[in-house]
Parts: structure tokens; sequence; C-alpha cells
């Protein structure tokens, strides 16, 4: 098996580890008078919102409004449209950007790798073949070719459109 060292998310996930009594950055965008930049739809139990910190541009997040570690902690309503929206969201990231291919996953629990442990939250990567994810080993550079206000301009309306498409 071979390794892929990655020195430069140290700071990050050591950052992260340490600031476990800061205010949880998904609660923070959610909250009522919280002016999230990076927000592209809020339903009644879960919202869709950009990373800050992408993989590749378009990458978004479905996260429930409560503040729930494990899918065992979610209640039916909650499931049910987590579930919706990460299909809505594939959809839009599929109208937007023409991706050929998209990663989702979910990370539950430090120890799996979840950045926000506390909270869950559905990952969306839109992928295409001979992207440039070389560049972060070779590099130490991500190559993300859409600023994210532009990304947010591009994939707010496909979401509204296709949800009111139902």
């Amino acid at each position: 098996m071979e390794r892929l060292w990655t020195p430069w998310r140290l700071e990050y996930v050591t950052g992260a580890a340490s600031n476990e009594a800061a205010e949880c950055v998904f609660c923070e965008a959610c909250g009522e008078d919280a002016s999230a930049p990076l927000l592209l739809y809020r339903g009644a139990c879960v919202f869709v919102i950009l990373n800050k910190y992408p993989y590749n541009n378009g990458h978004l997040m479905v996260v429930p409004f409560r503040h729930i570690g494990r899918m065992a902690d979610a209640n039916s309503e909650e499931l049910g449209e987590l579930i919706r929206l990460v299909r809505i969201s594939e959809m839009v990231l599929t109208e937007a950007y023409q991706a050929h291919g998209i990663n989702v996953g979910m990370n539950l629990g430090r120890s799996a790798g979840a950045g926000v442990p506390g909270h869950m939250h559905v990952h969306l990567v839109p992928r295409w073949q001979g992207d440039t994810n070389f560049m972060s080993v070779v590099g130490n550079t991500r190559v993300v070719p859409e600023e994210p206000a532009d990304s947010v301009n591009r994939l707010k309306p496909i979401f509204q459109k296709l949800i009111t498409a139902g």
C-alpha cells in the first residue's frame, strides 16, 4: 500500500482539533442572524452550503440545522430532507458544471476524518476526467478555478429552479 503524505493539512487539522470550544461553523452559518455568503439553499431541517476550503469548485455540503453527530441521531424528517437535497445537489452540480462524476461522502466522528465531528454533513465534490488533484501533492497547491461568490451565483438559481420543480 502506498501512502499519500499531506503535511500541509497538519495546521488545519490540529487547529480544528484545538478549537473545540469555539462555535460550530455549521451552527454559525445557519443561525437566524448569521450572514452566510456561501449559503446556497435553506430548507426546513437541512441547508446546503459551499465548502469554505473546497477540493474543487462547486464542492458543497448538505447539513442538518440540528447539531447532531451521527445519522442515528437524525429523525425521519431530517433524513428525508437530507437525502432529497443530496439528490438535488447532484443534479445542480451536473447542470452547472457538467461534472463527469461526483464524490459523495460523510466522515462521522473525528477518527473517521470529520473536520466538524459533532455536526454531521454530506460532502458533494464535482470531478472531471483529468482534474488537477495532483497539484496538491506536487505543488502544495489546490487549483480551484472559480471564486466562491461566482459559484454561489452559478448554483443558487439552479437550486431554486429544481426545488420549485419538485
